[in-house]
């Protein structure tokens, strides 16, 4: 399928498990993929793997920590490629721990990279959007933002906030045909996940026991979710939170 073909895609934190795989999926079906990750190395490596395998890329490094960084980003895409059609809010950090062991800094990142990269992102790209007759955004949130797991407040109340943002941002811009959709995983296995798991002392295996379906998510399988929701398939959905957990509850 060649369903982004003529099409731009930026995706932030495009150099973890998630954003990598949402970034290669994009441009296998024709989409010039701007690979945005405050790592460059590794958002180097995904858009060196992208051209390898006979697909666009280009590697724009951002701290999106910055808001002047969220619209250089927004503004250096637009002026390489003079459009912008879908915009995944993807980059998210993890401080863990509850109210009376989180860190005012814990507690502060986790709004500033998960909750206002997006704010300052999605401000930037509105108008080019608008200008063009509609996009397609698409942000990652988390089946903890919607039910909460213990022990996990800053990331918790942040991802439950990317939820709500993402319904008050489709109800305003549906009528300038301006999808905006959000994807809410369950446990994935990325690198943040096996790290998580090595300081718990529990193992992979132990995490594919909690999961009625008998195995944790991969990153292609959000992926290839939030490739529908950004494609004309989706036409008619604007502001949905799809869950894709394999049916587990939060532990």
């Amino acid at each position: 399928m060649k369903r982004f073909e003529g099409k731009v895609a930026i995706v932030t934190g495009a150099g973890g498990g998630i954003g990598s795989a949402i970034a290669r999926r994009l441009s296998s079906e024709g989409a010039f993929v701007i690979v945005t990750d405050v790592n460059v190395e590794a958002a180097t490596q995904v858009a060196s793997d992208i051209r390898s395998e006979g697909g666009n890329a280009t590697v724009i490094s951002a701290d999106l920590s910055r808001k002047d960084a969220c619209f250089s980003l927004v503004e250096q895409a637009f002026g390489l490629h003079n459009r912008v059609n879908i915009l995944v809010n993807n980059a998210g950090i993890n401080r863990r721990g509850n109210l009376l062991s989180l860190s005012d800094e814990d507690w502060d990142i986790s709004f500033t990279v998960n909750l206002d990269s997006m704010f300052h992102l999605c401000r930037a790209v509105l108008p080019h959007m608008i200008v063009a007759g509609g996009g397609a955004i698409v942000n990652t949130a988390s089946q903890w933002g919607l039910y909460p797991a213990p022990n996990h407040i800053a990331y918790n109340t942040t991802k439950a906030a990317v939820a709500a943002f993402t319904q008050n941002l489709a109800r305003d811009y549906a009528p300038d045909k301006i999808r905006v959709n959000a994807v809410c995983p369950g446990e994935i296995h990325t690198p943040m996940l096996e790290a998580g798991v090595k300081r718990s002392g529990r193992t992979i295996a132990d995490l594919d026991r909690l999961v009625p379906f008998g195995r944790i998510g991969k990153p292609e399988e959000v992926a290839a979710l939030v490739a529908f929701l950004a494609s004309d398939e989706a036409a008619f959905m604007c502001g949905s939170l799809v869950e894709v957990t394999g049916a587990q509850a939060v532990a």
